[in-house]
């Protein structure tokens, strides 16, 4: 008879919730082969369920894809509504039908997964291309005409030409076909790799910045208005990467 450690490792290998396997095992009266009969069928049941929440997301790219295209970038951005530090955006471009496991909006991976599906879209995306826009550029042109201008710029600065873009929630003055997808990042995984592309990458910055502007509790809070960061406008005053133009910051500056 096999031991339940040899059983665990022939069940790994099964993908199929049909497979004989489990009915061969269903006879087996051990509390640790029933245990991990069913450990595997929901793992089975996730992955399965994981891959049609990725075959969804791509129904945009597919689209795209049935019309002869294949080099799609997704973009987004991240940092509109913080108080400090720039507005990130990130183009990227994956290869035709890729999917990433655990890829979504970046707001719905769990912080401590961020890392490494990161590195995941770095290592399978065709191209990635970033755009900053700071502080200053936003208090010059609002921060809605700074995150555009982060977008033109991450597209730029792709290393392959897209044909097509598909843009979170925006419209793009670029002689380029796009696709403007209202919540984008949790309905295309172009755009998802780059929502968590740009997030990462402003994360970083922010935590330089703490480094370089302590008291405000940057690397935490990532420019948002915490009450961390709201203890340090008051007790350190104004830093060179605060928002001027945000509340409460300019009511500070008119004083």
């Amino acid at each position: 008879m096999a031991t339940i450690k040899e059983i665990q490792t022939q069940l790994a290998g099964v993908t199929d919730l049909s497979s004989s396997l489990f009915a061969s095992l269903a006879e087996d009266e051990r509390v640790g082969v029933q245990a991990a009969i069913k450990k595997r069928q929901r793992e089975i049941q996730a992955d399965l369920a994981e891959e049609q929440r990725l075959e969804a997301m791509l129904t945009y790219e597919k689209k795209l894809y049935a019309s002869g295209l294949e080099l799609i970038a997704g973009i987004d951005e991240v940092g509109r509504g913080p108080l400090a530090g720039p507005v990130v955006a990130a183009a990227v471009i994956l290869p035709k039908n890729c999917k990433i496991k655990g890829l979504n909006d970046s707001k719905k991976i769990p912080k401590k997964k961020h890392q490494e599906i990161y590195d995941q879209v770095i290592e399978k995306a065709l191209a990635i291309g970033l755009g900053f826009k700071s502080n200053q550029v936003i208090d010059q042109v609002n921060i809605y005409e700074a995150t555009k201008l982060a977008m033109k710029e991450a597209v730029a600065n792709l290393q392959l030409s897209p044909q097509h873009l598909l843009i979170d929630a925006m419209q793009l003055d670029l002689a380029l076909p796009q696709t403007s997808i209202i919540k984008g990042d949790a309905n295309s995984l172009s755009i998802a790799a780059a929502s968590i592309v740009a997030k990462v990458t402003r994360d970083r910055l922010m935590r330089d910045y703490d480094r370089k502007f302590p008291g405000y509790d940057f690397a935490h809070n990532a420019g948002y208005s915490t009450q961390a960061h709201l203890e340090g406008l008051k007790k350190l005053g104004i830093s060179p990467i605060h928002r001027h133009s945000f509340e409460p910051v300019k009511s500070m500056i008119d004083l």
